[in-house]
């Protein structure tokens, strides 16, 4: 007995719209169907086969940070990623140099959720 793989990630955000616009426009996330739940919210793919649910009308406080509750998203060319956030006026904290060799740029979305756009480790 095992698990297999991660299946999704889900937020719980504010406002739809905002957060729709944030994954889709900023992080470049692909649009999933949704199934007609009771609630509002929206769903994106991660990478090839992992998904981003965005559950609507949060209203508690989020606690996330770069240490502490956040996802890691493995980007192709951060210095690219790091022109695009700029591009976009989108706050983020200066790269990071992981002990491994790896790069690591932490942003948050509209409702402070931290997340991490990461290259692999030096020499992969």
């Amino acid at each position: 007995m095992k698990t297999t793989q991660l299946n999704h990630v889900a937020l719980h955000v504010a406002d739809i719209e905002a957060s729709v616009r944030f994954y889709r426009d900023v992080l470049l996330l692909e649009p999933l169907p949704r199934p007609k739940f009771s609630f509002p919210g929206a769903w994106f793919r991660l990478g090839v086969d992992q998904e981003l649910h965005l559950i609507g009308d949060r209203d508690e406080a989020v606690v996330s940070g770069s240490r502490g509750n956040h996802f890691a998203l493995m980007v192709d060319d951060i210095d690219a990623w790091e022109r695009h956030l700029q591009e976009h006026a989108v706050q983020y904290l200066p790269r990071r140099t992981r002990p491994d060799g790896a790069f690591q740029v932490f942003l948050p979305d509209p409702d402070g959720h931290h997340i991490e756009l990461c290259t692999p480790p030096a020499g992969s």
